[in-house]
């Protein structure tokens, strides 16, 4: 939790008694919970926090992964013993957490995807799934995946591949190997972009993961405004941004399904016990991580 607003220093560990659900609300046992961008937003006090009415003391996080463990009066659909994953903004990183399902999504684990890779879904895969619907893509048009190694990216990349969409994807050479793994024709960032896209046979749509250079690629390459879309890019160009209520709806169980059977890698940068929380967002707010971060509550 943080009582202030700040950097990680701000984070710290407490022993609290186990919360109980109330009516409509379950208490799940947290296995994993995967770190976002979203979340150092939140406890630096930026208007990540701001615009939600988010203040301090506050707890971290948002993805979670776990065990139903308590269920309150009038939740007809979850059971004691289930395995779940989804968001609990601001709740995740504690070893029990209240969620309304009625509010946050929660979906199920099936067999075949562990607690870790299903946390790593939440944010990540939703957006990516989202991004991918919005432009509505058909099978053998080309899509542009502006930062295609992010996580956002190498989720977005292969959920376009798996339904066949043609798809280029920017990254730094050292990430092109694994791009070719994942369904993605991989281009090199900088200077000559839009050379290299026309190249390629230009593009008919783009998904900005990081930054604006997609876009202006897009742009360049005579792409219309409504076949793009781009996360945290301020409507650059009247461009939309990727509209996923991570509150309400999404695609989970489809996503889950597609990881449980190897149809979708959701690569792992690395796992740490909650002890080591605020170093790993450290690593995180650095940039230039490939795959996700995610805290084992089990771990330590």
């Amino acid at each position: 939790m943080h009582r202030t607003f700040g950097g990680p220093a701000v984070l710290e560990l407490e022993q609290v008694p186990d919360p109980e659900p109330g009516p409509g609300e379950v208490r799940v046992r947290v296995h994993a919970a995967a770190l976002n961008p979203v979340d150092w937003k939140i406890f630096s006090g930026t208007a990540a926090a701001t615009s939600r009415g988010l203040e301090p003391p506050l707890g971290v996080g948002n993805d979670i992964a776990g065990v139903v463990d308590a269920v309150g009066e009038g939740v007809p659909d979850l059971a004691v013993g289930d395995r779940v994953f989804g968001s609990a903004r601001t709740r995740a990183m504690q070893d029990r957490t209240i969620v309304d399902p009625a509010v946050e999504r929660l979906a199920r684990i099936p067999d075949g995807l562990d607690d870790v890779r299903a946390s790593a879904l939440v944010v990540a895969g939703r957006t990516a799934w989202a991004g991918v619907e919005q432009l509505h893509l058909e099978r053998g048009e080309t899509l542009l995946v502006n930062g295609a190694a992010g996580g956002v990216g190498v989720l977005a990349v292969q959920l376009a591949s798996h339904r066949g969409i043609r798809v280029l994807g920017t990254a730094s050479e050292r990430n092109h190997d694994r791009l070719r793994v994942l369904g993605a024709e991989p281009v090199a960032y900088g200077e000559g972009l839009v050379d290299r896209l026309r190249a390629l046979g230009g593009v008919d749509a783009v998904f900005e993961t990081h930054g604006t250079a997609g876009i202006d690629a897009g742009i360049a390459l005579g792409v219309p405004v409504a076949r793009m879309v781009g996360i945290a890019t301020k409507g650059h160009a009247g461009v939309a941004g990727v509209a996923t209520d991570l509150a309400v709806t999404g695609a989970l169980d489809e996503l889950a399904a597609l990881a449980a059977d190897g149809t979708l890698d959701v690569p792992i940068a690395g796992t740490v016990p909650l002890e080591d929380a605020a170093d790993a967002y450290r690593v995180l707010m650095g940039g230039h991580v490939h795959g996700k971060l995610v805290v084992d509550l089990l771990a330590g």
